[in-house]
């Protein structure tokens, strides 16, 4: 039996927004209380996409500051090497697959996020993951610098891709596939058989729709800020409109609430395909 465990990254797998780690700074944009309510300011202004709008703004901050390098793959990889995971995320991988593996189960790990792509693909979890859906520049053939966007995932994004990995399509251009129909039992992933992990606002859509099509959603929380006014706020919300079956702390070691959590969730689908 396969099962996939489908993650966001930035406040899920790891603190806060990957882009703060390593790549804002070498923006000399150290300020982030500064960086993003500007970011709001001018997606409101343009009635334009969030995520699109903060891609922008960070190409056009380095054509300021004369750093487009900053935004090449190599870069944005070695920026990634920087993101603070979560306690025990670098052993979780190996931990789970194990114990999935005596219950029958072949786990595939995905991660869907809003984070950039190639930074993810910076840590050392990224081996982990089959597939690693996130957002991405398209680069000047001649300078290598970024040009725009040419990946973007936000809200709503996120389902689409969760329909990618279900019927095991394992890129982001091939629109054809992705509509078209297959037999919910032939799928390589159904969504009874899939566990979401997400942090917020920008998951809701992707954890409704796991938890309504049988599956499980997870919500994280960083435990450092559990005692933040809105941390409590977010999680009672999650709650209250249904969104999220489980809700956690963010830590991944052998033996924590979200670990055993997960082993449940596990043995309960592996039962159901006895």
């Amino acid at each position: 039996m396969q099962c996939a465990l489908v993650y966001d990254f930035d406040g899920t797998l790891a603190k806060g927004n990957c882009a703060e780690h390593g790549l804002m700074p070498a923006l000399d944009l150290s300020d982030k209380a500064e960086f993003w309510p500007e970011v709001h300011r001018k997606n409101r202004e343009r009635d334009g996409d969030e995520i699109l709008t903060y891609l922008g703004e960070l190409a056009l901050r380095a054509r300021e500051v004369g750093k487009q390098t900053e935004l090449s793959p190599e870069r944005l990889q070695f920026h990634g090497e920087s993101i603070p995971l979560f306690p025990g995320v670098e052993g979780w991988f190996d931990a789970v697959n194990r114990f999935a593996s005596d219950q029958g189960i072949a786990l595939s790990h995905y991660i869907v996020s809003s984070g950039l792509e190639e930074m993810i693909r910076g840590t050392p979890v990224a081996k982990y993951f089959k597939k690693i859906f996130g957002c991405r520049y398209h680069y000047d053939e001649e300078t290598g610098f970024a040009k725009w966007p040419v990946v973007a995932i936000d809200y709503t994004t996120k389902t689409q891709y969760l329909f990618r990995i279900n019927k095991g399509i394992e890129n982001s251009w091939d629109n054809k596939k992705v509509n078209e129909y297959i037999e919910p039992q032939d799928r390589p992933f159904p969504f009874d058989r899939m566990i979401y992990f997400g942090d917020g606002d920008t998951d809701i859509p992707a954890m409704k729709m796991v938890k309504a099509q049988g599956g499980c959603s997870i919500a994280v929380f960083d435990g450092d800020k559990w005692n933040e006014g809105n941390t409590q706020e977010k999680i009672e919300k999650l709650i209250s409109e249904d969104r999220a079956s489980y809700v956690v702390s963010g830590n991944y070691s052998v033996g924590s609430q979200l670990d055993v959590t997960v082993r449940g969730i596990l043995r309960l689908y592996a039962r159901r395909c006895r």
